[in-house]
């Protein structure tokens, strides 16, 4: 069975339900159909009547013929704007006076009602679905502002990131068959302090969606000091940060070592005799996003590893984003991931 398959099979049975914001996408009414069709969750989907009825036509299918809850968002909705205005003036009070921006009800009003990703995290905060996908038609920086804004991060953490479930062709020497890389989408030039974040966030996500223990690498092309410079001191001040907070998650780590170090038992061995983690990782943290980006799509064009992702990671509550250019089943499989991290959250 591939890591998604044992995806969509552990979270068919959490019977949960998934905001999906976008219903003028054809592609959004054929996935949320299937999730009712092969019973993994009850989707709800957010449109006016127009929209809906347009995106059902090209279809080809009617949510109402499977009882798929539509909400038009543009009507408003009472508890949502209430509880965003508290929750933005409450963010914003913790600012200097001058850098305040406080809103009224009416600005709360109007932005749940033009922004649907908005309306739909709002739902996500208050527990009224379990998580929300999002971003067939909405770009990357629309998504992550609407999450923000309404969930916020994980308390912790400061940093929302990303990264992929890698399942592999063939196991790793450790016999691994599902990796996990971070961050290969969100943060171009992460800090010491963000990649402690993206590390810990990482192995939450591989834990909650293959059920396995995180072993967690901080990779760079230096490893235990081989090489020097900015690069290299920036995974090391990261890696001595990050220890007393995975030693208090029971988690292993090391760092900073080289791919080889981390992947292969016998160099690891050699190259780091005393480390936690000797060839044997599962979970890669990248020294930033070039290095993340090519290494995932390396792994998934050179070596037919299937790339799940990206996963957003960090956030208060489940929130994922989709590629513009989308399957509908690549939104049911980002459903699955959904309410998988919903769990521990």
């Amino acid at each position: 069975m591939s890591a998604i398959d044992k995806i969509v099979e552990k979270a068919s049975a959490l019977n949960g339900t998934v905001v999906l914001p976008e219903g003028m996408d054809a592609r959004v009414i054929t996935a949320a159909c299937a999730c009712v069709d092969r019973k993994i969750c009850t989707p709800i989907v957010l449109g006016t009547a127009d929209e809906i009825a347009a995106a059902e036509e090209k279809a080809g299918m009617k949510l109402s013929d499977r009882g798929i809850k539509v909400i038009d968002y543009t009507q408003g909705d009472a508890e949502l704007e209430n509880a965003y205005l508290e929750a933005w003036n409450a963010k914003e009070l913790k600012k200097p006076a001058e850098k305040q921006k406080i809103i009224d009800l009416a600005a709360a009003q109007n932005t749940l009602r033009a922004k649907r990703i908005y309306f739909g995290g709002m739902m996500v905060k208050l527990g009224r679905v379990n998580g929300l996908v999002a971003g067939s038609i909405a770009s990357t920086g629309d998504m992550l502002r609407a999450a923000f804004h309404t969930l916020g991060t994980q308390p912790g953490v400061k940093t929302a990131s990303s990264c992929f479930i890698m399942d592999l062709k063939e196991p790793t020497p450790s016999g691994d068959t599902v990796l996990a890389f971070g961050d290969c989408a969100v943060i171009p030039d992460p800090t010491a302090e963000q990649l402690v974040d993206i590390g810990l966030a990482t192995a939450q996500t591989y834990r909650d969606l293959t059920g396995c223990e995180p072993r967690v690498a901080y990779l760079s092309f230096s490893t235990k000091g081989s090489a020097g410079g900015p690069l290299v001191e920036k995974v090391q001040k990261a890696v001595e940060l990050a220890k007393p907070k995975f030693e208090e998650a029971g988690i292993k780590m090391d760092g900073e070592m080289q791919f080889d170090a981390a992947i292969v038992p016998s160099v690891g061995q050699l190259k780091n005799p005393n480390g936690a983690v000797q060839g044997n990782a599962n979970v890669f943290i990248f020294p930033d996003l070039q290095a993340g980006n090519i290494g995932y799509k390396i792994a998934q064009r050179l070596g037919g590893a299937a790339a799940i992702g990206p996963n957003l990671q960090g956030l208060a509550k489940a929130m994922n984003d989709l590629s513009r250019g989308c399957s509908a089943e690549d939104i049911v499989g980002t459903v699955c991931v959904t309410l998988l991290q919903s769990v521990s959250k």
